[in-house]
């Protein structure tokens, strides 16, 4: 973005998956038009980055105090892996890392995070109309 980079804040404890999405949405063309308030920049506790739209397929996002951990995820493309039988398939891969605060967040934490975050990616069907848990 030219003026640089402006972080909104998603306030979301019970929204589903489509609410975060659109508020999402409006906050990026808020954010494009340099019209958010302070009160909407202020006060996270996690970011995400995503440079997948950008063909990038995995970095690493250095985590901006005071918040406590920033996701980044790369671009989704399909992989030669090999499934839980042995058996050689085609997968979709993500690749995500997370740079964390361990003041914070310790790593069994992030551990259990990534494995929740994993799950959803994986039975994606249960998020949409529910919420994130």
């Amino acid at each position: 973005m030219d003026g640089g980079l402006a972080t909104p804040i998603v306030r979301s404890e019970s929204q589903s998956l489509c609410e975060i999405a659109e508020e999402v949405r409006t906050l990026a063309e808020r954010a494009a038009k340099r019209l958010l308030n302070v009160s909407e920049i202020l006060g996270g506790s996690f970011s995400i980055s995503n440079l997948g739209g950008y063909g990038v397929e995995q970095f690493d996002a250095i985590n901006n105090p005071p918040q406590c951990a920033i996701l980044a995820l790369g671009c989704a493309k399909p992989r030669m892996t090999v499934s839980a039988t042995g058996e050689p398939r085609i997968a979709t891969v993500l690749r995500a890392t997370m740079s964390v605060d361990h003041r914070a967040i310790d790593g069994t934490t992030c551990a259990a995070f990534f494995a929740t975050l994993s799950r959803k990616i994986e039975q994606p069907q249960g998020l949409f109309g529910a919420t994130l848990d």
